[in-house]
């Protein structure tokens, strides 16, 4: 565990600079086209992104926009390969499992067949963005914070007190977004629509708070461990029921060409199911999250 007496903004410091070595040893990886490679540069955009918007009052105004913006740029270059990978190994295991009679030996064939054809289309926009100035500059941008932080003077507070007050506010941030998704119960189009959006927005605002518990970790330890776990939890459930409405809607564009549709309707069945079984399990697992003394790290 860190030093108790470390101060707020050097826990900061260490946790993008633990992140920028992250980003920095992956090139090679993502360019050896290296197993998950992509996804680890990916989480490490976001956990870079993360921990500037969060901690933000540490950091003298305007100081890490550009940062932040560069992150959200690569994140999304590489997004796109993550995606599609994402999707194909979702949807390829299932077809294995269709019964005989929905064809699920060409079903797969088929999905995979195409998986591979659009990560192949969008593999060169991820090296593009690689060997792009962007890139560098991104990479140079860190190191320049890293060598003279722009640190604000509340950076110099205990760590203890602030990660736990921080953990608090991303937790009732998370709350507000979690009702939202929650209070839709309307099953018009449009109704279902905004609802995705609610979810995927308390998604994203779970995942922030995961992150915030991260942070944390190495100076208060258990506590700050067990707020990640739940966080977890909670992000996992709302990204099993976005992965399932993408692949949905996937299934819904290849149905046509298909010559096994009866296959592909059971699988956009289970899509269905999978995203409301996402939807009943949300309430049980944000209230173990949503207990307040769990963001008590002190």
């Amino acid at each position: 565990m860190a030093d108790a007496e470390a101060t707020v903004g050097e826990v900061l410091l260490g946790r993008i600079a633990a992140q920028a070595a992250v980003l920095a040893r992956l090139d090679e990886a993502v360019r050896a086209d290296e197993p998950d490679a992509v996804h680890r540069m990916r989480v490490a955009c976001r956990r870079l992104r993360s921990a500037f918007r969060t901690y933000r009052r540490l950091l003298a105004p305007g100081a890490t926009d550009e940062l932040v913006a560069e992150l959200r740029w690569l994140a999304a270059a590489l997004g796109r390969a993550r995606d599609r990978e994402v999707l194909t190994e979702r949807l390829a295991a299932q077809a294995r499992g269709l019964p005989p009679e929905c064809g699920p030996e060409r079903v797969a064939a088929e999905l995979e067949d195409w998986g591979l054809t659009e990560y192949r289309r969008v593999r060169p926009e991820v090296l593009a963005a690689l060997d792009s100035p962007r890139r560098r500059a991104l990479a140079d941008g860190l190191a320049a914070l890293l060598a003279d932080p722009p640190l604000r003077g509340r950076a110099g507070r205990a760590a203890g007190p602030e990660l736990a007050r921080v953990a608090a506010r991303e937790q009732r941030r998370t709350a507000e977004r979690v009702r939202s998704a929650l209070a839709g119960g309307a099953d018009g189009p449009d109704a279902v629509e905004e609802r995705g959006r609610a979810l995927h927005e308390a998604r994203k605002a779970a995942k922030r708070a995961r992150y915030a518990g991260e942070t944390a970790v190495p100076v208060v330890g258990k506590p700050a461990e067990r707020y990640v776990g739940r966080m977890k939890a909670v992000q996992e459930v709302l990204g099993e029921h976005q992965d399932a409405v993408v692949a949905a809607g996937a299934l819904l564009g290849r149905a046509g060409g298909s010559g096994e549709p009866f296959g592909y309707g059971v699988l956009y069945g289970l899509q269905l199911a999978a995203a409301a079984g996402a939807r009943r399990e949300l309430p049980e697992v944000w209230a173990r999250a949503a207990r307040p003394k769990l963001a008590r790290f002190v």
